[in-house]
């Protein structure tokens, strides 16, 4: 692990300011001052300003129910931020975005490293939604939503999409444009009133109750690393 992540992950700064003190010289790794770009291997001794820090390798994974008005943004000085939001104890980071008038399941994690497993837009996770729109759903609509339409200068993938009222459908996609469900609407003609997330890959939101989290089951997290081919790294 590169020495400025090892510092940003013990919370002791983040890895700009850990970058600067390493400048400062006051890193030293197993006695000896650090220089940018040191790896840190397990076992090793890493001293900040004299005091030794460690990896609380304490890995969270929670999901959120974000109710709207919420931003998703670890910028303190943003009013309605998540993570002040959340107000968990350990220095956490939502996974991906919802956007501040929708609701629904959003993933936070002190991991990092599975933030790009689930990200990365090649591996086309799957992600379900609940929309509400504001006049009768039909059929060509539905057909439309599901071949793909045309916003931000591309056509979007396949996805599925199922109408379960007069103006309610679920939809399921594989990737996460730029506001994509109520720009593919808005092209179609149709507004969005409400628009909630009820699903990542395995993780669904379920009964959790709206503006509460929950850590994931050992048997969520489970399945979600076999999804993922995915094994913490453990310090």
């Amino acid at each position: 692990m590169r020495l400025n992540k090892f510092i940003a992950d013990s919370g002791k700064a983040s890895r700009r300011g850990a970058d600067r003190l390493i400048e400062e010289g006051r890193v030293k790794i197993n006695g000896k001052k650090a220089k940018i770009g040191d790896q840190v291997h397990p076992g090793d001794e890493i001293m900040v300003n004299g005091e030794t820090i460690r990896l609380a390798r304490n890995n969270v994974y929670l999901v959120l129910n974000k109710p709207v008005g919420i931003t998703c943004t670890s910028e303190k000085g943003v009013k309605g931020n998540i993570i002040d939001f959340v107000n968990h104890p350990l220095r956490i980071s939502h996974v991906g975005r919802l956007d501040k008038e929708s609701e629904g399941l959003i993933l936070l994690t002190n991991d990092g490293d599975i933030v790009n497993e689930i990200l990365r837009p090649e591996n086309k996770h799957e992600k379900e939604y609940i929309v509400s729109v504001d006049k009768p759903i039909t059929p060509e609509f539905v057909k439309q939503m599901s071949e793909g339409v045309k916003i931000l200068g591309t056509k979007t993938l396949p996805c599925k999409v199922e109408q379960l009222s007069k103006f309610d459908f679920k939809i399921t996609l594989t990737q996460g444009l730029n506001r994509q469900i109520r720009r593919m609407c808005e092209v179609l003609g149709y507004e969005v009133f409400r628009l909630q997330r009820t699903r990542i890959m395995n993780i669904t939101l379920g009964n959790l109750p709206m503006g509460q989290w929950r850590d994931l089951s050992k048997k969520e997290r489970e399945q979600l690393f076999r999804e993922l081919d995915y094994t913490p790294n453990e310090w």
